[in-house]
């Protein structure tokens, strides 16, 4: 695409989904493609994850061969651990696997800007994570409640983005962008199996909070960019190619409409 001089800003708000989200490198796969710009990104959860990678500096080919080459039974297999205190994961496997792959960088380094988004467990408030520790602010926003044991960030304890902003959008528009684009894994409920039990009813739960908050999170963008998978674990990262090309396939089914966007908002700029 041909973009002038005035073109306006596009930004990125990458949803929660657990292994879901490995859908969010075919979204940046096919913008890298075409061309279109990315200006800043906001990631929740594992969007924090894939953006904070990207935005550190690899490309998209990088991510992917990262998510594809990685052990996930490996990197999850702290859930057996017998030394876990009150039933949750600590957490520093996770820790050391992102900081490996944002090579010790904080967000003010990023190649493009970035935000990850957590949640204030005290207060229930949105934290948007704009500075420091690229590789904390990460592991924060991917603190899945009842899994990962939360994390103290300057004086405040954060778990999960995806509990109060599952698709950032109003932190990706805050952040002066005039095109935000939405990335959610959430928009289908997915009902599982029914299995008689407290984790069956809290799985499905959740699962109905995160399909009806990101809806009205994705709502408020230019572009949603809504991925079609089936109900996948949070942990199970198996068959990540699939969910790369559900990415990619989503990406592509919107490309029209994104480039009138971009088109009518250029054409606005230089009236």
């Amino acid at each position: 695409m041909d973009f002038s001089v005035k073109r306006k800003k596009v930004g990125l708000a990458l949803g929660s989904g657990g292994a879901k989200g490995l859908a969010h490198i075919g979204v940046i796969k096919i913008l890298e493609k075409h061309s279109i710009p990315i200006d800043f990104i906001a990631g929740s959860s594992i969007g924090a994850m894939v953006g904070g990678f990207y935005a550190s500096g690899l490309t998209s080919k990088e991510v992917e061969e990262v998510a594809l080459s990685t052990d996930w039974r490996r990197i999850i297999s702290v859930l057996s651990d017998p030394r876990l205190k009150n039933g949750l994961i600590g957490g520093d496997k996770t820790q050391a696997f992102i900081e490996r792959y944002v090579n010790g960088k904080n967000i003010e380094d990023c190649h493009i800007p970035f935000a990850a988004i957590a949640t204030d467990l005290a207060t229930g408030e949105i934290v948007v994570l704009r500075s420091g520790s690229m590789a904390s602010a990460i592991r924060a926003s991917v603190s899945i409640p009842l899994a990962y044991s939360p994390v103290e960030v300057e004086g405040r304890i954060l778990v999960d983005g995806g509990l109060a902003a599952p698709v950032p959008v109003g932190v990706t528009r805050a952040a002066g962008m005039d095109v935000v684009v939405a990335v959610n894994l959430e928009k289908h409920y997915c009902r599982g199996k029914w299995k008689p039990g407290w984790y069956s009813i809290a799985d499905n739960s959740l699962s109905i909070m995160r399909h009806h908050l990101s809806l009205l999170d994705a709502s408020r963008a230019d572009i949603v960019i809504d991925v079609e998978l089936e109900r996948t674990p949070w942990y199970r990262f198996t068959a990540g190619r699939n969910k790369i090309l559900a990415g990619e396939r989503a990406t592509e089914r919107i490309l029209p409409q994104l480039e009138r966007v971009l088109s009518s908002k250029r054409s606005c700029q230089t009236a």
